[in-house]
């Protein structure tokens, strides 16, 4: 009888403890892989295309395609997480932002970067840029790059 009773009560339970926690998201590869395809119709004059996932607390997950290249970027108060999906690319990170001008608060933005250092990007590549680097995505013509940005409100 008294396996019988745990029997139950851990059939009862079991479901309990299985269940998700909130807030916990996953996001399959193959699912962020498939956006390059789902954007690509989306795309703007700034040759980029842009979702965001979901929004938590101190920070905010999106998945964004470029055909060609981004403006020059400074988050003041957000670091970004880049994991590409697909295609190919050239992070430019560091130096200065020649024409810079503020878009949004905490967001400043411009042409170019002068003086940074070029990281070639591919599938699977993972970088974290800390707030206030200036950074740029840069794609050469006839390619495409998409990728998951988490960005994180700095401490």
């Amino acid at each position: 009888m008294r396996k019988t009773a745990l029997a139950v009560l851990l059939t009862a339970v079991g479901p309990l403890m299985a269940a998700e926690p909130t807030g916990v998201v996953v996001w399959s590869g193959s699912e962020l892989k498939g956006y390059g395809k789902k954007l690509a119709p989306k795309i703007n004059e700034g040759k980029v295309a842009s979702e965001r996932l979901a929004t938590f607390p101190n920070h905010f997950a999106m998945i964004a395609h470029r055909e060609g290249d981004g403006e020059a970027e400074l988050h003041e108060k957000m670091a970004d997480l880049f994991v590409v999906q697909s295609g190919e690319g050239t992070l430019v990170v560091g130096g200065t932002v020649p024409g810079a001008k503020t878009t949004a608060p905490g967001e400043i933005r411009g042409p170019s970067i002068q003086g940074g250092e070029h990281k070639r990007l591919g599938p699977g590549d993972v970088v974290h840029i800390p707030a206030n680097v200036p950074h740029q995505v840069l794609v050469a013509p006839g390619k495409q790059f998409t990728y998951f940005v988490m960005k994180v409100e700095a401490k």
